[in-house]
């Protein structure tokens, strides 16, 4: 299970930054200077990225049988620059509050 979050986290991080670069640096030189190379690159990088993104989050959720309305929160939380980095820090935040909860009641199984 730390496995899926260390995937989602580093994913979230960089598709976060991608979205950074890309609305803050490449859209604003396109329309303002007429220079579509920032654009050019990072917007296609951007959407593969993100097309992994959405499969590393629905695994993640899977694992942790959250409801679709939240998974699908969390990955729509990822197209909204800035937003996507509070959404990736309060999905860690929740799910490693899971996982302790999880592990706490096991070990009260097993005593």
């Amino acid at each position: 299970m730390a496995g899926a979050l260390t995937r989602y986290r580093i994913i979230a991080i960089v598709v976060s930054i991608g979205l950074v670069v890309l609305f803050g640096i490449g859209v604003p030189l396109n329309h303002l200077a007429h220079v579509s190379i920032v654009s050019a690159i990072v917007g296609p990088l951007h959407g593969f990225l993100y097309m992994v993104f959405l499969v590393l989050t629905f695994d993640l959720a899977r694992r942790l049988d959250w409801p679709y309305g939240r998974m699908i929160l969390v990955m729509l939380c990822g197209t909204i620059p800035i937003v996507s980095f509070v959404a990736e820090h309060r999905t860690t935040k929740l799910v490693r509050a899971e996982l302790a909860r999880r592990a706490g009641s096991e070990q009260a199984v097993r005593a």
